[in-house]
């Protein structure tokens, strides 16, 4: 499954809960009435998201500075014939986009009426299945293949601002927007045939449904987050293949989220 129809999946699964408790609540009695007069409370979330990449590879390895074909010759003659016979030019792309899950605290600070400072603290689990136009060799996996699978578990640190329209009975759309840092605290080794960063810094948007319903306060909510600073870290260690890697002059984050905001 390609990004789009993930995204348009999730828009589509948004958009069917919103109709679904808008037509049960849309001429009720209000709910929760002085819910949005608290200065600040608290909730917690539950979400599904997808990882993707963007890649920004180098037209060949030799334009890579790092990039050592003596040396490399030396060590991975075979490899290394691989990659000539494709004219040195190694591309990577996302196969397909794994399903991950997220969970998360809710801090939301009232600014104005319509205003809110939100803090989402939370841990996200995602994996990423890259693809190469050559076979690879990773000594840390027997099998022959052109894919690589990166797995990530990440704090999330997420600041963001929520502009919400008027409240009407026990509907309020709002949109989200703001910056989050991101801290992979999974297991990534010096010999990993790619190597990530541990932080990230994003921007992110999204849009939102706010649903009162009696004893709280139910959102769904669609973001998206954009990696700012390249993932990419150094080169993994002798004995493993460098080259991989050294194909890429950056790699971007990109996040999907469908989140379920309980208030």
């Amino acid at each position: 499954m390609n990004q789009k129809r993930i995204i348009r999946f999730f828009v589509l699964a948004l958009l069917l809960l919103c109709v679904r408790f808008s037509s049960a609540q849309m001429w009720g009695v209000p709910n929760l009435t002085t819910f949005d007069d608290r200065s600040l409370h608290f909730g917690f979330t539950l979400g599904v998201n997808t990882h993707d990449l963007g890649f920004r590879h180098y037209a060949t390895l030799d334009e890579n500075p790092d990039f050592d074909a003596g040396l490399l010759n030396d060590l991975y003659p075979d490899f290394m014939a691989e990659v000539d016979a494709e004219g040195r030019k190694i591309r990577a792309d996302i196969a397909t986009l794994v399903p991950g899950f997220t969970v998360g605290i809710v801090s939301n600070l009232r600014l104005t009426e319509n205003l809110d400072l939100r803090f989402l603290p939370g841990l996200s689990f995602g994996a990423r299945r890259v693809v190469f136009n050559v076979p690879l060799h990773d000594l840390n996996e027997p099998r022959n293949t052109n894919s690589y699978t990166l797995r990530s578990t990440y704090l999330d640190f997420p600041l963001l601002v929520k502009y919400k329209s008027k409240r009407i009975i026990n509907q309020r759309p709002y949109m989200i927007g703001g910056l989050a840092m991101r801290v992979d605290i999974s297991k990534s080794a010096k010999e990993d045939l790619l190597r990530t960063r541990r932080m990230t810094f994003y921007i992110e948007a999204g849009m939102g449904w706010d649903m009162y319903l009696q004893f709280f306060r139910l959102s769904a909510e669609l973001k998206y987050s954009f990696g700012l600073n390249s993932m990419l870290a150094a080169s993994p260690q002798h004995p493993q293949p460098q080259y991989f890697s050294q194909a890429f002059k950056k790699l971007n984050s990109h996040i999907l989220t469908l989140s379920f905001h309980f208030e």
